[in-house]
């Protein structure tokens, strides 16, 4: 658990231009990758697959993927958010779906066939859920201003 936040706390510090530079070319984003689109919970195919959506200014996402059957989707529409997720293992699916001004979502999770994703709408709201081990599952949906939600579980 302390690679995992070892390396979340990396990828929050990368420099902000070469995550823009990298962000405002979206041919790398595999199909149905429009804002809002609902994410299908299907089983996943081997290997793995990372999607970036956003829409607004001064937004930061990054994914850090690392074993097999894995998916990890970040969708932001606003300004000013920031959106991590870190999985290692295998069949791990996470979702990050943000949409307003200043909020803050990570995910973090290892081990085997886990599944977590934040829902946030409004302004300045924070959501964490760190997991480890097999078979957990999580969802955070928040609506409003200024709300904060942690989850932690561990198998």
């Amino acid at each position: 658990m302390a690679r995992l936040t070892t390396l979340l706390m990396c990828l929050t510090l990368i420099g902000q231009a070469a995550l823009a530079d990298d962000l405002m070319d979206n041919a790398d984003l595999g199909p149905g990758g429009d804002l809002g689109e609902p994410l299908s919970l299907q089983p996943l195919p081997a290997g793995q697959q990372a999607q970036i959506a956003q829409n607004g200014d001064s937004n930061r996402a990054a994914i850090g993927q690392d074993g097999q059957a894995l998916l990890g989707r970040i969708v932001q529409s606003g300004g000013a958010q920031e959106a991590y997720i870190l999985q290692q293992g295998s069949d791990l699916m996470a979702t990050i779906n943000q949409q307003g001004y200043g909020n803050s979502a990570s995910i973090a999770q290892s081990g085997s066939n886990n599944r977590a994703q934040i829902e946030q709408y409004g302004n300045s709201n924070s959501a964490s859920i760190v997991q480890a081990g097999s078979g957990l599952q999580s969802s955070v949906i928040q609506a409003g201003n200024g709300q904060r939600v942690q989850v932690n579980q561990y198998r």
